[in-house]
């Protein structure tokens, strides 16, 4: 449901990153139909998916995939130089001084901890937009201390801004910051209850 803060359990290898992947438009479902803000996912072909992820879905992963390169301001920029519609500093600023990281715009992601390299990945998750970020681990790699933190930031961009977040998660204390739980089992959904 558009504005929900969706977690996605169950144990490893049950299905849920590829759920995420086929969702996501990174990987195509066998059956069935995937609807992302009325577009029809398996109706599309590849050019139809990527220019549908590009504007209406944000990813954030557990192993950050910042380029190197770049310091946090160009891993965040580049991702709305590829949206199309150029850099926009207003949502920019909004975005780095709601995550956090006005003072560490400028370092390599090697400069940077673990929860700020989180940050920024969902940032450039975010500055776009999308009508839904889809999450894999995010606080996979991240500890306890940073894992509350990037946790509470997923939780205020659903609260405040009515981000729809669907999040895969092994930690059952990250479903306190969601509306709702799935739980998978051989790759089907076997429930899905709202979160305690």
């Amino acid at each position: 449901m558009p504005g929900e803060f969706v977690a996605v359990m169950g144990p490893s290898g049950c299905g849920k990153s590829t759920l995420l992947y086929v969702v996501g438009g990174l990987a195509r479902g066998t059956r069935g139909q995937v609807l992302v803000d009325g577009n029809n996912l398996t109706a599309m072909n590849d050019a139809e998916r990527t220019r549908l992820r590009r504007h209406k879905i944000g990813f954030v992963f557990q192993r950050f995939n910042l380029l190197p390169t770049l310091d946090a301001f160009g891993n965040i920029a580049i991702a709305q130089h590829i949206h199309g519609n150029g850099f926009d500093p207003h949502r920019f600023d909004v975005v780095a001084g709601m995550l956090g990281l006005s003072g560490r715009l400028r370092h390599r992601p090697a400069e940077l901890s673990g929860g700020e390299q989180q940050r920024v990945a969902i940032a450039r998750a975010i500055i776009n937009e999308p009508k839904i970020v889809l999450a894999d681990e995010p606080t996979g790699n991240l500890d306890t201390k940073n894992s509350e933190i990037v946790l509470g930031m997923l939780h205020q961009l659903n609260k405040d801004l009515g981000q729809t977040i669907v999040m895969i998660t092994h930690n059952p204390e990250a479903t306190a910051h969601c509306n709702r739980v799935v739980h998978m089992r051989d790759g089907v959904i076997v429930d899905g209850v709202p979160a305690d």
